[in-house]
């Protein structure tokens, strides 16, 4: 379509000039004593396009030629910065491929490039930003090759190079920098050093997945429990992790901070800082319920905690959970002969839940043990004595046999209690 329109362009051009030469009968005369000179217009025209496109080119030749020398400098800038950029590119791939000698020597080739482009006084647009990488990459083989002085040095001056300029992109780089020493803080096991780097980290890059993963590292090496939680609850929210994963990690973080307790109160302030999802977690209320009676706790309050796992386990009698033993451990823990009063309604819960479900044999030892707690030696003694047998649990089996033996001593009956302090030593 453009040739087309190119062609009929120049047909019209052709007629307009057919048309104003055709017919053109004007001279111009030139007088140049003692000679007269006639000369048509349209020679005359020709002649003036003629000189203007012979002057026009000689000019143009002229620039060429006393352009040379720019050019000549221009390519061999071209040719230096090409080069630099090669070395670095060169010094990725080595890095990459786990040549780190290579990756090291090329990336200390780029920076002596840059420098002598900037000495030249012709640095760079992006020679900050290309020092510092240069800088880094070396710093990362040298941390490969378990060279440490030589990475701190190129570290800080890979922080000196993003520190001359205050760009977008010089801050980038910055933040780049920090977050691998970061990680080699955290190779070095050192947790410490880590958390400073990353506390110097702006607030926006301090949220970034990857910054969040780095601090939960550092703060499980550092043993830092409740930051670790709170920064694996960040994870969680922006799916760094599969729910599965995420869960699992919760847990055990939920878990670690329950049992580094050491006394009810520290304990009470762990459970608050628990989320109300890692509160109904079975393995998490059980450890706390457990740690509570452990620590000579307030028993009502670790059952309270207990509540919600018991009512988990009630509506789904008929399914086999995994933590059914550790709840009536736990349960069990926390009964107290001074605490009738309250264990009452426990009592009356554990029955109903063993009368709706009288083959569970963990139901059976549970509520035969809170009928002894309660002194209610004849129905404690029915029950232990059906679930006994059927316990899988050797412990459970054992506390059975030994509360069995008590409640033998306790109606004289010598010979079951020996039977039963037997079958204990047998377990």
């Amino acid at each position: 379509m453009r040739a087309i329109a190119w062609l009929l362009a120049l047909f019209g051009v052709a007629v307009a000039v057919a048309l104003l030469a055709g017919n053109n009968q004007g001279t111009i005369t030139v007088f140049w004593p003692p000679y007269r000179v006639d000369l048509s217009l349209n020679l005359v025209l020709v002649l003036t396009a003629a000189l203007f496109v012979v002057l026009h080119l000689a000019l143009k030749a002229l620039s060429a030629l006393f352009s040379m020398p720019q050019q000549a400098q221009r390519w061999r800038l071209q040719q230096k910065e090409r080069a630099t950029h090669t070395a670095l590119l060169d010094a990725f791939s080595h890095l990459l491929a786990g040549r780190f000698l290579r990756a090291r020597k090329a990336a200390e080739a780029a920076l002596r490039q840059e420098k002598a482009l900037l000495t030249s006084g012709h640095p760079l647009a992006h020679g900050d930003k290309l020092r510092a990488l240069a800088h880094l990459i070396t710093a990362e083989s040298a941390q490969s090759l378990q060279d440490t002085a030589v990475r701190d040095t190129h570290m800080q001056l890979a922080l000196d190079s993003t520190a001359q300029r205050n760009t977008l992109e010089t801050q980038e780089t910055r933040e780049g920098v920090q977050l691998r020493a970061a990680h080699w803080a955290l190779a070095d096991r050192d947790a410490d050093a880590a958390l400073q780097w990353l506390d110097a980290l702006p607030q926006g890059a301090a949220r970034r997945t990857l910054a969040l993963r780095v601090r939960l590292k550092a703060n499980r090496l550092a043993r830092q429990t409740l930051p670790a939680l709170e920064t694996a609850r960040l994870l969680a929210k922006h799916r760094a992790f599969s729910p599965a994963a995420a869960q699992s990690i919760l847990r055990g973080l939920a878990l670690e901070l329950v049992s580094g307790a050491h006394d009810p109160a520290q304990l009470q302030r762990a459970w608050a800082e628990l989320e109300s999802t890692e509160r109904l977690m079975p393995d998490v209320a059980i450890q706390a319920a457990h740690r509570l009676a452990t620590l000579q706790g307030d028993a009502g309050l670790a059952r309270q905690w207990l509540l919600p796992i018991w009512e988990q386990l009630v509506a789904h009698t008929e399914q086999e959970h995994a933590y059914s033993i550790k709840l009536v451990r736990a349960l069990e823990a926390g009964f107290a002969v001074s605490d009738t009063a309250m264990d009452l309604p426990w009592l009356h819960r554990i029955e109903a839940a063993q009368q709706r479900n009288p083959r569970d044999a963990n139901l059976q030892y549970l509520a035969g043990i809170a009928c002894l707690r309660h002194q209610l030696w004849g129905k404690a003694q029915q029950l232990l004595t059906q679930a006994v047998h059927q316990l899988t649990d050797a412990g459970l089996q054992r506390s059975a046999w030994r509360a069995l033996a008590d409640l033998a001593e306790q109606r004289g009956d010598t010979a079951a209690a020996q039977e039963a302090y037997k079958r204990v030593a047998a377990t």
